[in-house]
């Protein structure tokens, strides 16, 4: 293991040899095991609304259950950075609102900065939430919380009015103080161009090789959230068939009295038969 990475060392990795490497954590034995692994980012995603807590959307997530889960990835990292994920509610009201629920990732869930989707209509919190001392992720592209307003789960930025507004996104971000950016569901070629359009990280997520870091829904790349799996995944392990049948397998033995088996047990039946003639 490492030194932990900081916002600076986050930054400056942007154009060099090492791609960034980004996973989802909702807990702290998941994030124990990724940060071990030496990924080199967590981000406590809003995503947990659908893989971990049964929600169709991302929407519903409160900012209780996030710091909730953020505090426990927090408490189960050593070296990676930790993202707090601000969820759909917590950053539209007021600058005011922005700032405090910010704070509270830093201060109450122990995260290293936080992550907000949106552009140039969200830069004033952005300046705001940097000047308040919370470094700042943008999320560009394809933005879960509001993509019915997107059309939908879609790719975006295909035609040149989009694509523009876009980089223009990218760069209001930079001058409000963000120090890096995810683009979900970019045109590779448009996800280049940002790249080169801006001096901070650009984080990938179905937006192509070009970005400088990519980043996965654990659950996704291990296979373990089956509803459904984003064409821009690749599944590392298919996990959820394996968890199966070890249950199964579990359940088993305990009919067959396989398990629990003298190893898994305490004392003997000598010890305490003579309770039943007393």
């Amino acid at each position: 293991m490492g030194n932990k990475i900081t916002v600076k060392d986050f930054r400056e990795m942007k154009g060099g040899e090492h791609k960034i490497s980004m996973l989802t954590a909702y807990d702290a034995s998941m994030a124990c095991l990724l940060d071990e692994a030496g990924v080199d980012a967590l981000l406590v995603g809003d995503s947990l609304g659908m893989v971990v807590l049964g929600y169709d959307s991302t929407v519903p997530v409160t900012m209780e259950q996030m710091l909730h889960h953020a505090g426990a990835v927090s408490r189960g990292t050593k070296q990676a950075l930790v993202i707090g994920d601000m969820p759909f509610g917590s950053y539209q009201v007021s600058v005011e609102q922005t700032v405090a629920n910010g704070v509270r990732f830093l201060k109450e869930a122990g995260c290293d900065c936080i992550k907000l989707e949106g552009g140039e209509e969200v830069c004033e919190g952005v300046l705001a939430l940097v000047r308040a001392g919370v470094p700042v992720m943008g999320h560009l592209g394809l933005t879960p919380q509001t993509a019915g307003q997107l059309g939908g789960f879609k790719v975006q930025g295909r035609d040149m009015s989009a694509a523009r507004k876009l980089v223009a996104d990218a760069r209001a971000l930079e001058a409000a103080g963000a120090f890096a950016v995810v683009l979900e569901c970019v045109p590779e070629p448009l996800a280049g161009v940002v790249t080169e359009a801006v001096t901070i990280p650009t984080i990938g997520i179905g937006a192509g090789a070009d970005c400088d870091g990519q980043v996965l829904v654990t659950n996704d790349m291990l296979g373990l959230f089956e509803k459904f799996t984003p064409c821009f995944v690749k599944q590392y392990l298919n996990l959820a068939p394996v968890v199966k049948e070890a249950v199964q397998s579990f359940t088993r033995e305990i009919d067959s009295k396989k398990f629990p088996a003298a190893e898994h047990s305490f004392g003997s039946e000598e010890d305490y038969r003579s309770l039943l003639i007393e």
